[in-house]
Formats: C-alpha cells, sequence, structure tokens
C-alpha cells in the first residue's frame, strides 16, 4: 500500500494530472505487484516560483515520492523506475529525463493502519517481489 507524492509545476489540464497518476498506478502494479484497487495518490501542483529545481536541465520536471514497506528487490525497484519513465513518456507525453523518483521505504512495524501496526496485519498481498 504504497503512498504516492507527485510534484509538478502548475497549469496542467485535467487528463494531463489523471493521466500522470494513472501511469504511476500501473507502473506500481506491475513493478511491485500491488492490488489494482490499492491506490492512495496525491498530485500537488506548484507555481513555478515555488519549484526550485535545475530547470536548465529538467523545463518542466516531475517527482515522484514513493513511501512504502520494505522488503521489495533491487530488480523490482529497477522495473519500476523505467517503467514509470515508459509509461509517463507514452502517456500523457513527458520526456523521461523530467521524471524524477524517490522511494522512501519504512519498516511494516513503523506504519499503522487503523490503530495497529502493519506488521500485524495480512495485507492480502506480498511485499517481497
Amino acid at each position: 500500500m504504497p503512498f504516492i507524492r507527485v510534484e509538478l509545476l502548475a497549469g496542467k489540464s485535467p487528463a494531463f494530472k489523471q493521466a500522470v497518476l494513472d501511469q504511476v498506478h500501473e507502473a506500481l502494479v506491475e513493478a511491485f505487484r500491488i492490488p489494482d484497487h490499492d491506490r492512495t495518490q496525491r498530485l500537488i501542483e506548484l507555481p513555478r516560483e515555488h519549484f526550485e529545481f535545475p530547470i536548465a536541465r529538467r523545463p518542466d520536471p516531475i517527482l515522484i515520492e514513493i513511501t512504502c514497506f520494505t522488503g521489495r528487490s533491487i530488480e523490482a525497484k529497477r522495473l519500476l523506475y523505467r517503467r514509470l519513465a515508459e509509461r509517463l513518456k507514452e502517456r500523457p507525453g513527458v520526456d523521461p529525463a523530467n521524471v524524477c523518483v524517490v522511494l522512501k521505504e519504512v519498516p511494516r512495524e513503523n506504519w499503522g493502519l487503523g490503530g495497529v501496526g502493519a506488521d500485524e496485519i495480512d495485507l492480502g498481498f506480498r511485499v517481497d517481489v
């Protein structure tokens, strides 16, 4: 059950923003094998003056922060990074050079769900992919 935060420059169309969220989710389903219904995403739009990034290198950056349980293999992580760039290029047409991903892994015992540690819950999916 990853928590996703996508940050991008303000001014994109609703269709563009939905495509970004859809492609991020599909990449996670494919690479991390999360259930299709497990979708917790936030999209944050920032005006250019609130977005410090090496603009000369990436004029239209998309920053994707993924907070998830520990346990995914290096291969699954690499597949995720590759599929995010490929999918976002395909739709809505983002240059892969503009895609930056940060993966933050949290042990299950440090994640509470409904007052219970996630390490005490049957998640319904595997984390060790």
